[in-house]
């Protein structure tokens, strides 16, 4: 029989096993409190306490009077903590028809199980997020975001641009201004408890919303120009077409027009060349609407004096090209106003070739041809203007008649600008007001001297009265301007289209005291159809509009 134990020594051995037990935990214990405090605190925070950024109001963008073109609109994000979701692929199902969108994307964010926060959508309708939060689906959160909305739609789209998913400027006055739109972003720290459902706000570091800004557009101008240059299109079956209506003496841009126009709204999935301002960033071969510069250059020069007549054949040989006018004519001697009012080629470039190379050259540049204007634009196009030395034989054949030589729709303006101003150019701006601060007009500078300007505004009224552009005239008022009809380049590079045009006209009125200056280009109107046919009506539609808006007397 065995003898039992000291029972002394067994509960000895018990209490020692406790002891080391007890020793082993506080010593974890120590170590976990000391050695991997830090890491522990973080980690219990990520589970329980999220960060959430709040971005800023976004600055809204008015027209010149006050009417909306940009505002922010109240939508809801909503937000997952992954590893709080109990069936990642149920959830997924769940939502995926209430946020229009694909299970098996849904699902690859929440799949991350490491993951305290991912984006489920961005800037939903309020009334799908709240019936996505009846669900109750532990792990999801809900914030306010603000979605950027263009309440005119497709109203001067090109020039305003859009703003993307995280509310920063991407494309036009959007990204321009983006600095003073956009606003500092604020943050929120939340506690949830473990089902991922908001418990309290520790903390929150409000946001600074964005500044108003005020364009110089006239939305009611703006929107009239669409209207009309959207109906020329389609009359002449063009590929599209531009307009630019501004005052030349403060280089206020009233209107800016694009055909096809687009849905601001829609800007993410249109194509680039729908998007783009091509008043501003495309370049072209003026055609006959350049002359004017040319006969400016020939003033300045005293190549030709006012009423000196030039004797101009039928045809003229330069650099192995044949030069001739549209309409067959005899030989004929005329002065420099009946040189633009019959829109001569060979009268053009007898007076190009008068002023000569170097200095035709330099009075491009001084009109501003070749370099930006300065408009307040991303992007804006320089055109392209060959510089003297490298012009050929027969440059000077047809640079005076605006061919060989390529200017943006704002640049072309600009030049007119000057002539309408009196000879001073004030460049072209957009930009009206920021916050509760005017923006000034640049300074002008004058490029021809006042006698030349009055000259060509004389010239450029026969043009309408007495010549090619009859469709242009306005009751009441004197209205100065000129016809162009450009071949454009073969894209091959094998020369001229003998099918595709740009027809153009651009003018300014009244014409005495000029207060608006406005180009209209359709590109490639067909049937055939030059500035005067096709451009000048649009021309003369916009212009009767703006001047009755702006109550310009006649």
């Amino acid at each position: 029989m065995p003898v039992p134990g000291n029972p002394n020594r067994r509960i000895r051995l018990t209490l020692f096993c406790f002891l080391l037990v007890f020793l082993a935990v506080a010593v974890k214990a120590a170590f976990l409190q000391t050695v991997r405090a830090d890491e522990l605190t973080q980690l219990a925070n990520q589970q329980h306490v999220q960060t959430i950024e709040i971005p800023a109001r976004r600055g809204t963008i008015f027209d010149r009077s006050g009417n909306e073109l940009a505002v922010g609109e109240e939508m809801k994000t909503i937000y997952a903590t992954p590893y709080l979701i109990e069936d990642p692929a149920r959830t997924a199902q769940r939502l995926a028809p209430l946020l229009k969108t694909d299970s098996a994307q849904l699902l690859e964010k929440l799949a991350d199980r490491q993951s305290g926060f991912v984006y489920l959508a961005r800037k939903i309708d309020p009334n799908v997020a709240a019936e996505i939060e009846k669900l109750n689906i532990a792990g999801l959160g809900f914030v306010s975001e603000e979605k950027r909305r263009y309440p005119q739609k497709q109203v001067a789209s090109q020039v305003l641009g859009y703003a993307g998913t995280d509310n920063r400027g991407l494309t036009g006055m959007e990204l321009q201004l983006d600095d003073v739109l956009a606003g500092t972003s604020g943050k929120q720290r939340v506690v949830t408890d473990a089902s991922g459902n908001q418990i309290e706000t520790i903390s929150m570091q409000e946001g600074v919303r964005g500044t108003d800004v005020r364009l110089t557009i006239d939305e009611a101008i703006q929107f009239e120009a669409e209207k009309i240059l959207s109906e020329t299109v389609s009359k002449w079956n063009a590929k599209g077409a531009v307009a630019v209506v501004m005052n030349p003496k403060n280089g206020e841009v009233l209107a800016m027009v694009n055909v096809p126009t687009a849905d601001a709204n829609a800007f993410e999935t249109l194509p680039e060349d729908k998007r783009r301002n091509r008043a501003a960033s495309d370049s072209y071969e003026p055609g006959s609407v350049f002359k004017s510069v040319t006969a400016a250059a020939a003033l300045e020069e005293r190549a030709v004096a006012p009423g000196q007549t030039l004797y101009l054949p039928p045809t003229l040989e330069l650099g192995g090209h044949t030069i001739k006018d549209a309409v067959d004519r005899d030989e004929v001697d005329w002065d420099l106003g009946q040189i633009l009012v019959h829109s001569s080629n060979v009268g053009a470039v007898t007076v190009g070739m008068r002023v000569g190379e170097e200095k035709m050259a330099s009075w491009i540049n001084r009109f501003g041809f070749g370099a930006p204007t300065g408009l307040d634009f991303p992007g804006e196009g320089e055109g392209i203007v060959v510089p003297p030395e490298l012009w050929s034989g027969s440059s000077i054949g047809n640079i005076p008649i605006g061919q060989g030589i390529s200017v943006t729709a704002v640049q072309m303006v600009s030049a007119y600008s000057a002539i309408a101003n009196g000879g001073v150019l004030v460049p072209p701006r957009i930009n009206f007001q920021i916050g509760d601060e005017l923006t000034p007009p640049a300074e002008g500078k004058r490029i021809i001297s006042e006698q030349t300007a009055g000259q060509l505004h004389e010239y450029l009224t026969q043009v309408v009265e007495d010549g090619g552009a009859p469709l242009a005239q306005i009751e009441g008022y004197h209205v100065a301007g000129k016809t162009g009809t450009a071949q454009k380049p073969n894209p091959d590079g094998s020369g001229y289209s003998d099918e595709n045009y740009i027809g153009s006209f651009i003018g300014f009125a009244p014409a005495a005291d000029p207060q608006l200056v406005i180009l209209v280009s359709v590109d490639e109107p067909h049937p055939f159809g030059g500035g005067g046919t096709v451009a000048a009506p649009a021309f003369q539609k916009i212009a009767s509009f703006a001047l009755q808006r702006l109550n310009i007397e006649p």
